[in-house]
């Protein structure tokens, strides 16, 4: 298992940028989730007064508990109706401090005086959007510097809303996912695809792949396969999104999100225009995005595969027909290192780029 420090990649160990972290459904108002990213124990919970999603560092300031750690015994559980989340705030089951969403202690049951300051926790910043709980990290603790993931589609009642496939941890560094966005040369082993078109483009925070061609993989009920158009971004080094023509009009999205240093938690998902073509979706609807979406899961699997029992590509053996990897990796730096050197890594890989051999996508 490879590290931050092994790729090159810069000076901190984790990338700056929007990440998910859980599913809406996976946290409500009874109990918190103790959860790990970025090398950290968090404390993950939906407040019981507003809703709103609250992400705290795990260990109480006053003697390291755990405020989110599973526990049935503590009479700050259990007088608290099975849950120690109170309004908006979370109670240490230790000594019954309680933490306001914004990490700030605001009640000490025992003690008469002022709180300290320093008693308090880090809150993060976090935004409940698309059935998803995305977090900004950033190891120079900064404000977002785009948008977190955002899709018009998800309110439209012509669209079937996804479910995350959750597919558990990958016991490799995010870098052997990202090198996919540029990964020409796999789409025909792996995919069954015969590509067409294909090219590259990278611009700021955005690595976009653009291909077009028949799919063994995702074929139609008959068995035959049209040409599948794809359009596809990551938003920054974790939230990929796709959008797929030729079969269903969908919007695959794929995210991954570091837990250790080589070490990630990865989802997967589909949402798909009503196959039918109504205003609104139908049960019957519902049944084939599920379907089509589990085509995609399975050809997303093939690459996870793949990367369950690669070694580490450290100094890959790239030719002028693999697609333009070291340009990717390059973009991929500017997220490992501080803002103000972002510029360096994006002036040495912006544009249009096509593997040799190939035929360019805007080429139509």
């Amino acid at each position: 298992m490879a590290t931050t420090q092994d790729y090159r990649l810069g000076e901190f160990t984790f990338p700056r940028g929007w990440f998910m972290i859980a599913t809406s459904d996976d946290i409500n108002t009874h109990k918190p989730l103790a959860v790990r990213f970025f090398g950290q124990d968090l404390a993950l919970y939906r407040g019981r007064e507003t809703g709103r999603v609250v992400l705290l560092d795990a260990y109480c300031p006053h003697m390291k508990t755990h405020l989110a750690a599973p526990n049935d015994t503590s009479y700050v559980i259990l007088d608290g109706g099975g849950t120690n989340i109170e309004g908006d705030s979370i109670r240490c089951p230790y000594h019954a401090w309680r933490f306001g969403p914004d990490g700030q202690c605001n009640d000490i049951p025992y003690h008469e005086g002022p709180i300290p300051k320093t008693a308090c926790v880090r809150s993060w910043t976090v935004v409940e959007s698309l059935g998803a709980v995305w977090v900004w990290h950033d190891p120079e603790g900064g404000e977002p510097e785009w948008d977190h993931p955002s899709l018009p589609e998800w309110d439209d009642p012509a669209w079937v809303r996804w479910k995350f496939d959750d597919l558990g941890e990958l016991k490799q560094h995010p870098q052997e996912v990202i090198d996919n966005i540029c990964d020409y040369g796999h789409l025909g082993p792996i995919h069954g695809s015969t590509v067409q078109r294909y090219e590259n483009e990278f611009k700021g925070h955005l690595a976009i792949q653009r291909q077009c061609g028949p799919h063994r993989t995702l074929v139609s009920e008959d068995g035959g396969s049209p040409i599948l158009h794809t359009d596809t971004t990551y938003h920054g080094p974790g939230v990929l999104i796709s959008y797929l023509t030729g079969f269903y009009e969908s919007i695959l999205m794929i995210n991954h999100t570091p837990i250790d240093d080589g070490l990630i938690k990865v989802w997967h998902a589909l949402l798909v225009k009503s196959p039918s073509g109504k205003s609104e979706v139908t049960v019957e609807d519902t049944i084939a995005a599920g379907q089509f979406q589990h085509a995609s899961l399975l050809a997303f699997k093939q690459d996870f595969e793949v990367w369950t029992n690669k070694a580490p590509c450290l100094n890959g053996m790239f030719i002028p027909s693999d697609g333009p990897f070291m340009k990717a990796r390059i973009w991929y730096k500017q997220f490992f290192n501080p803002r103000e050197r972002k510029n360096e890594f994006v002036s040495k890989c912006e544009g249009v780029y096509v593997p040799k051999g190939a035929e360019p996508y805007s080429q139509q």
